[in-house]
């Protein structure tokens, strides 16, 4: 089966960062993190990153590791100004 244009982008990346193995560890990764089955084929998650940028997919992840900071922060700014003096 031809592989993703997802796990061929990571397998270039493994390479160029002198990863031994860089074809096996890029699909046990993309296999770990559900965007493709074990025998290559994309999950429902593989279809939609597989046909997102390289740019849009870093946006994504980005958006991902900041969710929830704000609103903390918010409540963290609203407990102190509601507080009691």
């Amino acid at each position: 089966m031809p592989k993703s244009k997802i796990e061929k982008r990571l397998t270039r990346q493994l390479a160029g960062k002198h990863e031994k193995n860089a074809a096996e560890m890029a699909h046990s990764l993309l296999v770990k993190n559900a965007i493709i089955k074990p025998n290559g084929d994309l999950t429902a998650k593989g279809i939609k990153r597989n046909a997102m940028t390289p740019s849009e997919r870093a946006k994504d992840r980005a958006a991902k590791s900041s969710e929830g900071k704000h609103s903390r922060l918010n409540t963290f700014i609203t407990s102190i100004l509601t507080a009691p003096n």
